[in-house]
């Protein structure tokens, strides 16, 4: 098998990580009030959108998990939800404990890929959603989603970071080349 598909999500997910990290680093400078205040967006604030990306990586890295290959970077309770936890629940209510679980989140999710058997995104996955039904596709087009979701949020998170004069900077992919 062609290394170059597996290695597409190796490069997403150092995207991922270093796109969090220029993030996360230009919400440290906002104070709490500004990082909570609900600015009409579909998880409110800064916060609450950061803090869903963290629930949504942690609920998808369960269900790849979930799949039979025992990944040992998704193990360490890096992947532990609260009971019921659901894509609005607040996992981490203080910023410095969010950050940190999305620095842990982010290390795991590239140590599971160098891990990760050249065949895995070709393997049927399958999983109930989070209204329970049983969903059957090739890993690639979760995998795929995985990383779309994070991009399309971390943009919503831009935005709302623009609208109060904070510049992330470049954070286009092809930035990492």
């Amino acid at each position: 098998m062609n290394s170059a598909f597996i290695d597409n999500y190796r490069f997403l997910a150092r995207y991922n990580a270093w796109f969090n990290e220029r993030l996360y680093g230009a919400c440290d400078g906002l104070t709490e009030a500004q990082r909570l205040h609900d600015h009409g967006a579909f998880f409110g604030s800064i916060h609450g959108t950061l803090n869903h990306l963290v629930w949504g990586d942690t609920m998808w890295l369960q269900r790849f998990n979930a799949q039979g290959e025992g990944f040992a970077a998704l193990g360490g309770g890096v992947l532990s939800l609260p009971s019921g936890a659901t894509y609005g629940t607040v996992l981490e209510s203080d910023w410095a404990a969010l950050k940190a679980r999305r620095e842990r989140l982010d290390a795991a999710i590239e140590a599971w890929l160098a891990q990760m058997p050249e065949d895995f995104p070709l393997r049927t996955m399958r999983y109930a959603n989070t209204r329970g039904v049983w969903r059957e596709h090739p890993a690639w087009q979760a995998m795929t989603h995985f990383f779309n979701h994070q991009t399309h949020h971390r943009g919503q998170v831009t935005t709302l970071l623009s609208q109060i004069g904070v510049d992330v900077g470049v954070t286009d992919l092809i930035a990492l080349v």
